[in-house]
C-alpha cells in the first residue's frame, strides 16, 4: 500500500475504524493525523493508535496528500469554505464519506476541479467486515484510485461504480442493510421469546444462525443464493411451511419496495443539499 500522508477531518467512528484497520495493515501511524474541534476522540484515536491529532483543520491540510472529509453533511460546506481560504489544496485527493453530497458539489465547497472519491461504507467496517461503494471523479488518477482502494480494503470489501448515480443503489443494497437484517433478527428473536425462550437464548439462536447463514453464502460462490436456499428446504417440512409464508406474505416485494426507498431518499438528499 501506498504510504501517503493521509488526514482524517472528522474523528468519529467511522474514522475511527479506517484508522484501526490502516494501522493493522501496517500503515505508519506518523503518517496519519485526524483532526477535530474537541480533544476527546482525538485524545483516544492518540492513546491507542499513536497517530498525530490537531484541533486544527489547516494543520490538517497542510500536512495531508489525502484527506479523509469525515463530516457531518450539513457542516461539510462551512468547513469546506474554511479549508479552500486558507490552504492550497491543488496537490491534494480528497475521499468523501458524507452521505448525500454529490462530487460536482463537494468541487464546489472546496472551490476547484480537485481530484475526489465519493465513498459509501457501512457500519460493519467497524468490525472489519464493511462493504464500501466507491466512485471516482475523473480527475483521480489510476494511481491514487488504487490508494482509496487499499485503504477502504482494509476494513472489508469494496465495490467501485461507473456512474456516481449508481452509488445511491450501493446505499441500497450494503449501506442501509445492515438494519434490514437487525429488524428481521429483532421479528425473530421477539417470537424466540413469545415461543418462552429467555432474551439471551433467543438472541443467541438468531444471531448465530445468521451468522452461520452468512458464511454460507461466502464459502459457496459457486452456488446462487436461492440454491442455499433450496439446499435448507425438504418439501412439506418445516422449513418450506415457514418460506412459503414469507413469500406469500410479498417478503421480496416489500424488501425491493424498501431498497428503492432508500433511493429515493439518498436523490432527494442530494438535492438538499
Amino acid at each position: 500500500m501506498q504510504q501517503k500522508k493521509l488526514a482524517f477531518i472528522g474523528a468519529g467512528n467511522m474514522s475511527r475504524s479506517i484508522i484501526s484497520g490502516l494501522i493493522q495493515s501496517g500503515y505508519d501511524k506518523d503518517s496519519i493525523l485526524a483532526s477535530n474541534p474537541s480533544t476527546p476522540k482525538l485524545d483516544g484515536l492518540k492513546a491507542e493508535f499513536g497517530i498525530r491529532t490537531t484541533q486544527s483543520n489547516d494543520e490538517a491540510a497542510q500536512f495531508a496528500d489525502a484527506i479523509v472529509l469525515a463530516v457531518k453533511p450539513q457542516k461539510m460546506a462551512e468547513m469546506c469554505e474554511a479549508l479552500q481560504k486558507n490552504n492550497d489544496l491543488s496537490d491534494c485527493l480528497f475521499m468523501s464519506i458524507a452521505a448525500g453530497l454529490p462530487v460536482s458539489r463537494l468541487q464546489e465547497m472546496l472551490g476547484g476541479d480537485y481530484p475526489v472519491v465519493r465513498i459509501m461504507p457501512n457500519t460493519p467496517s467497524l468490525l472489519g467486515k464493511g462493504m464500501s461503494g466507491m466512485y471516482a471523479d475523473p480527475t483521480v488518477t489510476d494511481e491514487n484510485r488504487q490508494y482509496v482502494d487499499d485503504v477502504m480494503n482494509s476494513v472489508g470489501e469494496t465495490v467501485w461504480v461507473e456512474k456516481e448515480d449508481d452509488i445511491n443503489g450501493v446505499i441500497a443494497a450494503a449501506g442501509s442493510s445492515p438494519a434490514y437484517f437487525f429488524l428481521f433478527l429483532e421479528a425473530m428473536q421477539e417470537e424466540a421469546m413469545n415461543m418462552g425462550f429467555d432474551e439471551k437464548q433467543s438472541r443467541l439462536m438468531v444471531q448465530q444462525a445468521m451468522l452461520g447463514a452468512a458464511e454460507m453464502v461466502i464459502h459457496n460462490d459457486d452456488l446462487s443464493i436461492g440454491e442455499l436456499r433450496e439446499q435448507v428446504i425438504s418439501k412439506g417440512g418445516t422449513t418450506a411451511a415457514a418460506v412459503n409464508t414469507l413469500i406469500d406474505e410479498g417478503l421480496p416485494e416489500t424488501v425491493a419496495k424498501a431498497m428503492r426507498a432508500a433511493v429515493a431518499r439518498a436523490e432527494e438528499m442530494a438535492k438538499q443539499l
